[in-house]
């Protein structure tokens, strides 16, 4: 299994996971708001609220899922960060498998 950590604008993480759900590139995931995140941007500092998701995949399905979450998400260039646990129930991970085929 893999976690994929996104960052996006308030009020778009909703969405934004819907559709991954939906197309079967993630089999779940959390919108956690009221972030703030602070980085250097084109010479300049930002501040900025945001959202964050933690979704669910199987590692096959990474490579697309990074390709359609770059064409759905509004930023130029989305935070994308994949994480591989070292253990997980096995019963979750057969979930995450079955949601994702």
């Amino acid at each position: 299994m893999r976690i994929v950590f996104v960052t996006c604008p308030p009020e778009a993480g909703g969405k934004l996971l819907r559709s991954l759900v939906e197309e079967r590139l993630v089999a779940g995931g959390n919108v956690l708001p009221g972030v703030r995140s602070i980085y250097r941007w084109r010479e300049q500092i930002c501040d900025e609220p945001e959202e964050v998701l933690l979704m669910e995949t199987a590692p096959d399905r990474v490579a697309a899922l990074m390709v359609r979450i770059e064409q759905l998400h509004p930023y130029e260039v989305p935070k994308i960060v994949c994480l591989s646990p070292d253990e997980t129930l096995p019963a979750y991970l057969a979930w995450v498998r079955a949601e994702t085929r």
